[in-house]
């Protein structure tokens, strides 16, 4: 079973009680827990052929309403995000300079639906102090903790872009004079950057759990105009009414993928 599975299955166990109202929100803990495996992988520094150092540190930037919402269960959602991220690199054989956390903050330039994700790798006496958000220590069996990077080894920190889910979206558009995003069963997912990968994967920029969704289904291209590519999805694309395989996309286009109906919308400024 993958690390996500568990990960929905342990919230599952927990959304009749304390987390009924985070899953009213419109960021799912899901999404989140899917960025924050990307930002490792995004970040992975190799060492040596046996080690390969990933952040620690994650700080995931929330819009106003959207972190009233998840910051009373931030402590527990904390936990558990940081327990998948510890899952994650012990599969990817990823290991750590010092414990786990996940802080939750409010980000005034994000629209409702959007988050963005900084990582930054601390060695563990940096990591001890009190924080939001949860707390796992390093992997059973990890080498020893080095003190600094090896010469040249490249560090994170910078933000992932703004997002969805994962890596979903940015706040502001391309260029700053055009927004554009989607809307999936009435949550919106910005673009930001010029190509957006739609599909049933945990690798696609936007999720999507259909069964007639392929992993890699098709991809938003943005520009003038934009555009929708099927990337050889077994049951194809369906835009505006018509079956295609390529399409131009504009405001208030719809696009079928399997049973799920998708609204891509784009305005000016």
């Amino acid at each position: 079973m993958g690390v996500l599975k568990r990960f929905e299955q342990r919230l599952e166990g927990l959304v009749n009680g304390t987390f009924a109202k985070v899953f009213k929100s419109e960021v799912q803990p899901v999404e989140i827990a899917g960025a924050l495996q990307r930002e490792c992988d995004n970040n992975a520094t190799i060492w040596n052929r046996d080690r390969t150092v990933v952040p620690n540190d994650f700080i995931v930037e929330l819009s106003a309403p959207d972190y009233e919402r998840l910051s009373p269960y931030s402590g527990q959602l904390g936990d558990e995000l940081a327990g998948m991220v510890r899952d994650y690199a012990k599969q990817q054989r990823y290991t750590f300079m010092g414990g786990i956390k996940v802080h939750l903050e409010k980000a005034e330039d994000l629209d409702t639906g959007l988050y963005r994700v900084r990582s930054r790798t601390l060695a563990s006496s940096e990591s001890q102090s009190p924080g939001r958000g949860g707390y796992a220590g390093q992997p059973a069996g990890a080498p020893p903790m080095p003190a600094a990077p090896p010469p040249g080894a490249r560090q994170s920190g910078g933000p992932s872009p703004v997002s969805r889910m994962p890596g979903t979206g940015e706040g502001q558009a391309p260029g700053g004079t055009t927004r554009r995003w989607i809307e999936i069963n009435g949550t919106r997912h910005q673009i930001s950057r010029p190509t957006m990968v739609l599909g049933r994967s945990t690798e696609a920029d936007v999720r999507i759990d259909d069964p007639g969704v392929s992993r890699r289904h098709c991809e938003i291209r943005t520009g003038t105009p934009s555009t929708i590519q099927d990337l050889g999805s077994t049951n194809g694309i369906v835009v505006d009414g018509q079956h295609t395989a390529r399409a131009t996309l504009r405001d208030g286009s719809r696009i079928v993928v399997g049973s799920t109906t998708i609204v891509f919308r784009q305005a000016e400024g």
